[in-house]
């Protein structure tokens, strides 16, 4: 098995080490590949795209030629995880944040997005999540987090913070709002897998 991790900015390496930790745990022999241009994409069966800031990542997607590839491994039923700024990037609809700072989304997610709705990094914190299909609560970790502000079509609330949308599915796309990377938690990484 191999899975992919865009590494154009952001939060990188803790997926990668996430996956490896994953991979052992469902017993699975799998690599990980670090995602710098559009060769990298190739033969891959999930792929992580992190947090970090979306208009950074979403102008170096362009400039490396990896957006449209994405948008066809998507449509070809590649599992594909998009964290913090990754889920802003996944969604059909960001706010006036997003339109401002003319970051080109993704688009493969029917939900509109809040970008930092959750505050500035100082107001960052850590609550444990009930997750649909987690027997156990998630501790999720949000810096800077946005917030799923509706779903609409085939995309699903997974789980909620209060009455916030902070996790959604579309068929093989999952989009969290906050770090399972940094929970030292591989479940969220696990399921991912098991998408395959």
């Amino acid at each position: 098995m191999r899975a992919g991790v865009v590494f154009v900015q952001g939060a990188a390496p803790e997926h990668v080490q996430a996956l490896h930790g994953a991979f052992d745990t469902l017993g699975i022999k799998g690599t990980v590949a670090q995602v710098r241009k559009r060769k990298d994409l190739d033969d891959l069966d999930c792929l992580i795209i992190p947090g970090g800031e979306s208009t950074t990542i979403s102008k170096l997607l362009l400039r490396f030629d990896l957006a449209d590839e994405i948008r066809r491994m998507a449509a070809d039923g590649v599992p594909i995880m998009g964290t913090c700024a990754g889920c802003v990037l996944l969604s059909k609809q960001g706010d006036e944040q997003v339109a401002r700072t003319q970051t080109e989304l993704l688009g493969l997610m029917d939900m509109q997005v809040d970008r930092n709705a959750f505050g500035r990094q100082r107001e960052s914190f850590e609550t444990s999540l009930r997750v649909e299909g987690l027997n156990e609560p998630f501790p999720a970790v949000f810096i800077r987090a946005p917030l799923i502000k509706k779903v609409w079509g085939g995309c699903r609330p997974l789980a909620k913070h209060g009455d916030d949308i902070v996790m959604a599915r579309q068929e093989n796309l999952l989009a969290l709002s906050f770090h399972p990377e940094l929970s030292g938690d591989t479940r969220l990484h696990q399921m991912l897998l098991k998408m395959i």
